[in-house]
């Protein structure tokens, strides 16, 4: 059995939208399998944070989580089928009523007024409920964009295309894919906020990546060329001699295409010197003798 969702991404029942969506993004980042390689553990809680938000995530799952209609894995609870199971078969009704009872309501009402015709041609009419959906996909699939297919509780099927640069959040319209509210009426949309899983090194600020490239104490001093990651693929980049913790170089063009605007962003790299796992007693000796031989105090100017 699922563990109750709100204690997994450790929020309150009270909690915003956002307050969810900012505890699964950081957990999700620590806990990601690429930052946890052979860590079953951490595996595990991955998928549990992940399940945790597609219940919390979902504004109509959540409601429906909150009255015990549906268990903290989407199930739907056994005494909620059995009320509804009891209704039809000419029991006490037990529902929750929802926007649809409410067309029924005022169906009913057009029916006693103008008659039954007069109702289908209203029924006919009328346009069906959005459907609103969460749905996750991977950091580079945003970045790039791609073709998914989403799987329905009820065993249909969605197929979206992510566009290249959507956000964390954002929501994608498919027309004539949500609810229809008869056989014959107009079906409403399928409205799909997107998560957008954090990545173990890239991050995202508006079109441009950011990534911490870590370099060696001899390429910072003597300069190098060394290949870096970016969303397209691996690029060489020549880290200039000299070069100190925090220095920020510049890939231009190697960001994030804007659909909307067609422009790309760029890639900043911010370095940060890496000491050897090992300090070895040449290299110590070395820095030693440099040491006594020059005189050196970043500190200076704090009065150090």
């Amino acid at each position: 059995m699922a563990d109750d969702p709100y204690t997994v991404l450790g929020v309150s029942r009270g909690a915003s939208d956002d307050e969810i969506r900012d505890a699964y993004r950081k957990l999700a980042k620590s806990l990601h399998p690429d930052m946890n390689p052979d860590d079953q553990a951490a595996e595990d809680k991955f998928k549990n944070v992940s399940a945790a938000f597609r219940i919390l995530g979902d504004q109509e799952k959540r409601a429906r989580f909150d009255r015990g209609e549906i268990d903290a894995s989407g199930q739907q609870r056994s005494d909620s089928q059995f009320f509804r199971d009891f209704g039809r078969r000419g029991g006490t009704r037990y529902r929750t009523r929802g926007a649809r009872d409410e067309f029924t309501s005022f169906s009913d009402i057009f029916s006693d007024l103008f008659g039954a015709d007069d109702t289908i041609s209203r029924e006919r009419s009328s346009r069906g409920r959005d459907r609103n959906y969460t749905f996750d996909i991977e950091f580079l699939e945003a970045a790039l964009g791609a073709k998914k297919r989403i799987v329905l509780s009820s065993g249909g099927t969605l197929d979206l295309n992510v566009p290249a640069g959507v956000a964390d959040g954002q929501t994608l319209r498919l027309k004539g894919k949500g609810d229809k509210s008869t056989p014959d009426g107009a079906a409403g949309d399928a409205l799909i906020e997107i998560t957008v899983k954090p990545h173990p090194f890239f991050e995202r600020e508006g079109d441009d990546i950011q990534l911490a490239l870590p370099v060696t104490i001899d390429e910072a001093i003597i300069g190098a060329k060394v290949n870096v990651p970016t969303i397209s693929g691996p690029v060489a980049l020549s880290i200039p001699k000299g070069s100190n913790t925090g220095k920020v170089l510049r890939l231009k063009g190697k960001g994030i295409e804007n659909s909307r605007t067609g422009a790309t962003g760029d890639q900043f790299v911010r370095l940060s010197i890496q000491l050897p796992d090992h300090i070895d007693d040449e290299l110590h000796n070395f820095i030693e003798s440099w040491r006594e031989n020059n005189e050196y105090n970043p500190r200076r100017k704090l009065g150090g």
